[in-house]
């Protein structure tokens, strides 16, 4: 029975037994990300009194412009989790391909991979805005004993064994879910242990806030317009509040806890949307409905869309779920 105040280490072993495959990997798999976030929560904390603020000098596959904290988030994450000898495979936002893990004791016998954006919202580092990462856990379907594949990594999001979050923000919380519902845990900085803060975590029904960039307005779909007017029209229980933080982890946090939908559709500019698939989609889509939400890309959950490729990209509606089911109403009354 899990409780609040208790260690994410033992609510890990209080609740083995629950997941899907107990073999004890997958929860040494957690305490590995758990480790990892300590570190990078570090880094980030001390961001304004060492050099890794700013620009790195460099472009990730997505040809976007890589932060210093990105790159240092990225290397700890893939250090931490390919040292503990628990995962096959790991594909990161910033790594143009899959990295293969193998020990020379082992032979390839790890069953898991993880996909890992290691600092969404990097673009808010320097002016001290919440960011985060987000991962993703999946059982490898190629035969144990051999190198992993793409095939491995190209799941469907329903086949996610595990996926959350760590907010490093006023305070630092790791958010996750194995598919027995969403469970936070809050970082005491003082001696660097998580306590369970917020247990079964659930997305009101429907909310007040809509969180998309209005900036890019003149380039949305019509039915995403007709929404956006929707949310702000005079009505009994309108118009909703906009918050946007640029950063998905902050926002969908937020809207979880109090009540909205994030809308980041796919536009004129982005005719795939912008979003990762693997990496950022998937995963909040798997907490979304392990919390009572809804995720889709405006027509089809998010869960059931096929990978093609690594770096793929798609619309994404999330939120509690009357607010993401009117939203498809009205991508589906005005589609293209």
């Amino acid at each position: 029975m899990s409780r609040k105040n208790q260690t994410l280490g033992e609510f890990i072993i209080e609740n083995q037994a629950a997941f899907k495959y107990s073999s004890g990997e997958l929860s040494k798999l957690i305490n590995a990300i758990r480790l990892a976030a300590k570190v990078v929560n570090h880094e980030v904390n001390k961001a304004g009194l060492v050099d890794i603020l700013g620009a790195a000098g460099d472009t990730n596959i997505q040809g976007e412009s890589q932060q210093k904290l990105d790159v240092l988030a990225n290397e700890k994450f893939i250090h931490t989790l390919a040292n503990r000898e628990i995962v096959c495979g790991i594909a990161s936002e910033e790594e143009d391909d899959f990295i293969q893990i193998n020990s020379a004791d082992n032979n390839h016998q790890n069953k898991y991979v993880v996909l890992i954006d290691p600092l969404d919202g990097s673009s808010n580092i320097d002016v001290n805005v919440s960011v985060g990462t987000i991962f993703s856990i999946y059982r490898r379907v190629t035969p144990i004993g051999t190198p992993v594949t793409l095939e491995d990594f190209l799941q469907p999001g329903r086949k996610q064994v595990a996926a959350g979050y760590i907010i490093y923000g006023t305070s630092t919380m790791l958010v996750y879910t194995t598919g027995h519902g969403v469970n936070g845990f809050t970082l005491n900085p003082a001696i660097g242990t998580f306590y369970l803060s917020h247990p079964d975590m659930q997305f009101p029904e429907t909310g007040k806030i809509y969180s998309v960039n209005e900036g890019n307005y003149i380039h949305f779909p019509e039915g995403v317009k007709q929404y956006i007017k929707y949310c702000q029209r005079e009505e009994e229980d309108r118009p909703y509040t906009s918050r946007y933080i640029g950063s998905l982890v902050s926002d969908f946090h937020r809207n979880m806890i109090k009540g909205g939908i994030y809308i980041y559709p796919k536009s004129s500019a982005n005719q795939n949307g912008k979003l990762r698939l693997l990496y950022e989609c998937n995963p909040m889509a798997f907490l979304a409905e392990q919390a009572g939400g809804k995720a889709s890309n405006g027509f089809t959950p998010i869960l059931d869309v096929q990978p093609e490729e690594l770096h793929q990209r798609v619309p994404f509606f999330c939120g509690s779920r009357k607010m993401v089911e009117k939203a498809e109403e009205f991508m589906r009354n005005h589609s293209d």
